[in-house]
């Protein structure tokens, strides 16, 4: 069964090297992506399962790597402790892979879930469920943004629909609130560029009867997007 989660943005920018100069601007989604990890080492989970959106879904062993050379950096990672695999990790994994490997992450053995970008709520929660039940205590590391349509000079531009969407998914993550999640609109979702919407809805179905209390630590939109940080437990 579920015993915690965290949810931290995805960003690349999280990583410090990526950002460079302006790595200072997401210090506290930094801090605060790293006392989510710490409530998921604390909870000594059987499994950590990190879960982010993709173009296409996947399963990813313990060693998958990623790379931030896309983004003008050769940051490698990997996912976990152990000899490097031959898969290649979406940006989201391995942004939770940098997130995992800044903390030292050594508490648990490690798998990736890349869900596809548009893979509709009932299947988003049904694959959580099946995630609740892989191990008697298994830990989840939620990773998505929410719209990226906050401002004018956001990627999406600006949507007027965007802040109302981001107020109801940040305040449904901060209470653990799965019916809200589960109920939130995908195709809207898609429209406002919300990276977070399928996995966010992993985590609803994984903890629906998980009976688990949620914290927001962190909420902000620096460049449109909005980034929370949440952990259940």
């Amino acid at each position: 069964m579920l015993v915690a989660a965290a949810v931290c943005p995805c960003p690349p920018l999280l990583v410090p090297e990526v950002a460079a100069g302006a790595a200072p601007e997401l210090d506290a989604a930094r801090d605060a992506c790293a006392d989510a990890v710490g409530v998921l080492a604390a909870s000594r989970p059987d499994l950590l399962v990190v879960v982010g959106s993709a173009e296409h879904g996947g399963t990813f062993r313990q060693g998958a790597a990623g790379s931030f050379a896309g983004y003008g950096v050769d940051v490698p990672v990997r996912l976990g402790p152990g000899e490097p695999g031959g898969q290649q990790l979406p940006l989201s994994l391995t942004v939770g892979a940098w997130l995992l490997e800044r903390a030292g992450w050594a508490d648990a053995p490690v798998e990736g879930l890349a869900v596809a970008e548009q893979l509709e709520p009932g299947a988003c929660i049904g694959t959580g469920e099946d995630l609740a039940a892989r191990a008697a205590r298994v830990a989840l590391l939620v990773m998505g943004d929410g719209s990226a349509c906050r401002t004018l000079k956001a990627p999406g531009y600006l949507d007027e629909r965007a802040a109302s969407f981001d107020e109801v998914a940040s305040a449904a993550l901060g209470a653990a609130d799965t019916a809200t999640l589960m109920g939130l609109d995908d195709r809207l979702a898609y429209e406002l560029k919300v990276a977070g919407r399928a996995p966010w809805q992993v985590l609803a179905g994984a903890g629906s009867d998980a009976g688990l209390a949620g914290r927001l630590l962190y909420e902000d939109a620096p460049y449109g997007v909005g980034y929370f940080v949440g952990v259940w437990s």
